[in-house]
């Protein structure tokens, strides 16, 4: 899945837009590498999501094309920084 979707998808990102824009600004890297929108994302994968002096990190655990929100938050488990 493409890790523009998958944010959106999985709800670390609420729009596909912002989720496209953040890639394109490098404020998303894959695995320690800034990723543009269309990478792919498989389960194991880290994404790391910066703005501003924030910084999270998500494991990929699963990935799906339609997930109900209540169950968004079972594609990624947050790692501490």
């Amino acid at each position: 899945m493409r890790l523009d979707k998958y944010l959106k998808v999985s709800r670390i990102i609420k729009r596909r837009n912002v989720a496209n824009e953040a890639c394109d600004g490098g404020h998303i890297s894959l695995n320690g590498r800034v990723a543009k929108p269309g990478a792919e994302v498989k389960p194991g994968d880290i994404i790391t999501v910066r703005f501003g002096e924030r910084e999270s990190r998500y494991e990929v655990l699963s990935v799906s094309e339609h997930v109900p929100k209540a169950e968004a938050a079972d594609m990624y488990r947050t790692l501490n920084v």
